[in-house]
């Protein structure tokens, strides 16, 4: 078996995640009270009990969206000894991907995700996404290309995601649908993330970036702006910065590390999101997804009978 551990991206937080895996593992549970600690607020208490929309505000979700994949990985390392070829998150998930590949500590992604939604929630000015469900990339590419909107996140074949202003994501609607689109649907975001409008936010975000300490990656990361695999902690931090206005290259990102031999694939914190755009890019893969105690048991289970092959040389 050559492993993969992929982190989840926002959009797959819900009210009561992370709260078995806590209850069940000493290791998740102490994520959570270092995460509160560290920021000063009770994300545990957000993730737990909510409402929905504090844990919808991007301030609020990305914090605690870490917490909740990081405590995933440290109770599938308290049951099992992962050794994953490479990792991967989606957007947000990217930092618990660092985590994971020893490049900062928790603590750090902490702060740096708290930053980063502070920064993105401020960043409206009238900017909007929206998922084209039933079209290429390419097509959805030309026809934005008329109202200024571009790729944000190629998630999977047909499900495509652009950003850009509202009221013209809102004009394009018709034509995406007249080229074949089944579903145009906007996003409950506040901005046109990981477009060229968020500019201001990389530049501000990367003055985060540098405060923090950065090691080589012990495993390579898969860059959501590149989708290759990258190990060079100046690298990393250059390439995280650009990613807030830069398409996430999941279809990209998966397909790499299937052509690497990668067969078996566990995205660790809140849903199964990345599990079905898995599916969809590369079918051959196994994915699976561990979020709570049950599919914890089944994940570590899947481990302890497979030999793991480490990364290509």
């Amino acid at each position: 078996m050559s492993l993969a551990l992929l982190f989840s991206p926002q959009g797959s937080q819900a009210v009561g995640m992370g709260r078995d895996l806590a209850a069940g593992s000493p290791a998740a549970a102490s994520t959570f009270v270092t995460a509160d600690a560290t920021l000063g607020l009770s994300v545990s208490d957000a993730c737990w009990n909510g409402p929905a929309e504090l844990l919808n505000d991007t301030r609020q979700t990305q914090p605690c969206l870490l917490t909740v994949s990081v405590a995933a990985l440290r109770a599938l390392e308290e049951r099992a000894r992962p050794a994953p070829a490479f990792v991967a998150g989606h957007s947000v998930g990217e930092y618990a991907a660092l985590v994971a590949a020893g490049v900062i500590e928790f603590e750090a992604a902490l702060r740096l995700v708290a930053r980063r939604g502070e920064l993105m929630a401020g960043a409206s000015a009238g900017g909007g996404m929206a998922a084209v469900i039933g079209l290429d990339r390419d097509v959805v590419e030309s026809v934005g290309r008329a109202f200024d909107l571009v790729v944000a996140n190629d998630n999977a074949p047909g499900q495509v995601v652009v950003s850009g202003d509202r009221e013209k994501l809102a004009a394009a609607e018709e034509p995406m649908r007249a080229a074949g689109a089944k579903r145009v649907i906007p996003l409950p975001v506040s901005g046109a993330f990981h477009s060229p409008l968020m500019a201001t936010i990389a530049e501000e975000l990367a003055a985060a970036l540098a405060a923090e300490t950065w090691s080589d990656a012990r495993i390579p990361i898969l860059s959501n702006v590149t989708g290759e695999p990258v190990v060079d902690a100046g690298r990393i931090r250059s390439l995280l910065a650009e990613q807030v206005r830069s398409p996430v290259e999941w279809v990209r990102s998966v397909r790499r590390m299937a052509a690497d031999g990668v067969d078996t694939m566990l995205e660790l914190g809140s849903g199964a999101a990345l599990v079905g755009m898995v599916r969809r890019i590369a079918p051959d893969v196994r994915a699976a997804a561990i979020n709570d105690l049950a599919t914890l048991d089944a994940g570590a289970q899947m481990l302890a009978t497979t030999d793991p092959v480490t990364a290509p040389a």
